[in-house]
């Protein structure tokens, strides 16, 4: 049934909202939302939902349905609706056929919008009516597969990034003219103030425990570190489960032991947004030092700890760029170099030894990321919707 009609008086909206225009997110197969499992994209568009809202638009938000959530809700505003969905397999194969089956059930339920997200790899394939439909926003949160010439008929592709763009751009040319860049917006609401006095002498990684995350570098670079610094140590937090993206129980072991360290903490997954944060907000350096030439992106772990204050070190990655100036905001390894662990070192021990250049350098990653507030990117996100539903 659908439960919103649309008529040109109707639509209109104060001068501030301008035309109100009905929304549908569809997130993958694999996490829910609210975002309980975590998930750098569930979170980012739990919290856009939310902004759109507030901005006069109602938008229906459908993911994963699990952990007891209901299949139908509303939250702040949003409407939620839950499909049965999977845990993450092993198998890249089976991985987008459980994508398509998802997708499938999920074109069951959907009701008319003027413009849909679409987070799944098929969804745009199976959407190919924007009167029945609306009009199909691709959200590209990785690098392309060579599924971008089955997009054609899209209005908007969404990329995060200059990187993201190049390579669309380059596995089909002729869809250019409906790419749109837009960032990746923080997950919550940078904070106002930084807890200077709070810093303690930890260096912070959290995202996957993955063997692309590069987190073997952070293992050889702390050997090469840790007699200078005795009063410094290491945490890590994120999930090692393949089901949730991880590198599985054998990664984890393998890492534990090349870390060689009592001064090295495990926090595991970590969901809860004021227990992150607490991370963020105590971490003097964070250290990201992904090695996923054709997987990251974006970045998103490194931006919400600069938001914090922490002074980031993150690898040469070109998707970091978007938000991290070396010597200015955050510092730069070479992770192609003859000895990344060395050069990664090095990097850590300027801003290890040197409290004042570290506090500079968290000043101006505190001031970079407020640039990425999601209020800001929710009005360049509806600013696109409304270029493409004129």
């Amino acid at each position: 049934m659908i439960r919103y009609v649309y008529g040109a008086l109707d639509a209109l909206q104060d001068g501030k909202k301008g035309i109100s225009m009905r929304i549908t997110i569809v997130q993958g197969a694999f996490l829910p939302v609210p975002p309980l499992r975590g998930g750098a994209v569930e979170k980012m568009w739990h919290q856009l939902a939310r902004g759109f809202v507030r901005l006069g638009h109602p938008v229906t938000h459908v993911s994963r349905l699990c952990d007891g959530l209901p299949a139908e809700e509303e939250i702040d505003g949003v409407r939620h609706v839950r499909v049965k969905g999977y845990d993450t397999p092993g198998s890249l194969v089976r991985l987008k056929a459980l994508d398509l089956l998802y997708s499938l059930r999920v074109k069951r339920v959907m009701e008319r919008s003027d413009i849909l997200v679409a987070n799944t790899f098929w969804m745009p394939i199976l959407l190919r009516d924007p009167a029945r439909w609306g009009r199909v926003v691709v959200d590209m949160q990785r690098m392309p597969r060579g599924q971008v010439r089955w997009y054609r008929h899209v209005a908007c592709l969404r990329v995060n990034s200059e990187a993201v763009r190049e390579a669309v751009v380059r596995e089909c040319p002729a869809i250019e003219p409906i790419v749109r860049l837009i960032p990746n917006p923080l997950p919550f609401e940078p904070p106002e103030l930084v807890d200077w006095p709070g810093k303690e002498k930890v260096i912070l990684y959290a995202g996957r425990v993955h063997p692309e995350k590069g987190l073997h570098l952070l293992a050889d670079a702390w050997k090469r570190l840790r007699g200078e610094f005795p009063e410094w140590r290491v945490e890590i937090a994120g999930p090692h489960a393949v089901s949730q993206g991880g590198g599985g129980e054998s990664f984890l072991r393998a890492l534990k032991e090349r870390f060689e360290s009592d001064r090295v903490v495990w926090h595991g997954s970590v969901h809860d947004d004021a227990a992150l944060h607490a991370l963020y907000r105590k971490a003097a350096v964070f250290v990201y030092p992904s090695v996923a030439e054709k997987g990251e992106t974006f970045g998103l772990a490194p931006l919400e700890a600069m938001a914090f204050g922490a002074a980031p070190v993150v690898s040469a990655l070109e998707c970091f760029r978007a938000f991290l100036s070396p010597r200015e905001n955050g510092a730069v390894f070479n992770h192609r170099a003859e000895d990344p662990a060395a050069a990664l070192a090095e990097c850590m021990r300027c801003l290890m030894e040197d409290r004042e250049c570290r506090q500079k350098v968290g000043r101006a990653a505190a001031e970079r990321a407020k640039a990425f507030a999601p209020g800001i990117v929710a009005e360049q996100f509806l600013e696109a919707f409304k270029k493409v539903s004129a």
